[in-house]
């Protein structure tokens, strides 16, 4: 059996130096690439092509739910697991339900992380200690959003502005103006904080 190649991706180095420090000690592994947001992890997977991406939920950008559902779709052979601060059941089934065969909780990563890749290489589902998993249909309020309707909500809920959306997503503001427009009719929202507090609440990002 080949070694297991994984992709890093976390926007904080200090976090990747000590998973690449955790990983260098797994037989059979090794760290062929990291990326800052979501949208590197994306493409530095269609580059790499590795076996597993070990991402953030909590990424820049794009966050790790959601990349973790486009790298499966363009790279189906690699498997992805999320990382999180977060032990919410809504973030543990969002993940789980884009695909991701994994989800650990940060602050137990030097306890669960071996045995999540090996489970993942044997094509099983990983759990971290402590968290939970309920099987149930998708979110009748997240099933109304488009992809691209989620990730203008992500960044609204990150702070920025039509005109910083519009640059990261390589858009017209026309168009951003319409997607946070068409995000509010179908919440039935009608200020942004309440927009951040949806985003926040559905596990789409982190609360700061």
């Amino acid at each position: 059996m080949g070694k297991t190649r994984i992709l890093l991706a976390d926007d904080h180095d200090v976090v990747r130096k000590g998973l690449t420090f955790l990983l260098e000690r797994i037989n059979q592994t090794e760290v062929v690439g990291e990326a800052t947001d979501g949208h590197q992890a994306i493409e530095l997977a269609e580059k790499l092509s590795p076996t597993l991406v070990i991402m953030d939920v909590a990424m820049p950008l794009l966050n790790g739910i959601d990349a973790a559902a486009e790298i499966l779709k363009r790279c189906p052979e690699t498997s992805v697991i999320l990382l999180s601060m977060h032990a919410d059941d809504n973030y543990v089934r969002n993940a789980l339900d884009a695909g991701a065969k994994g989800y650990l909780l940060k602050n137990a990563i030097d306890v669960d992380l071996v045995g999540a890749i090996r489970s993942v290489a044997e094509g099983h589902r990983f759990i971290g200690q402590g968290l939970k998993y309920v099987a149930q249909e998708q979110d009748d309020e997240l099933k109304k959003l488009t992809a691209r309707e989620k990730q203008v909500l992500q960044l609204i809920a990150q702070g920025k502005s039509n005109k910083d959306i519009a640059r990261l997503l390589e858009l017209s503001v026309n168009t951003v103006s319409v997607h946070r427009a068409n995000l509010m009719e179908k919440m039935n929202i009608h200020r942004t904080a309440e927009l951040v507090l949806f985003a926040i609440r559905k596990g789409l990002v982190a609360p700061q």
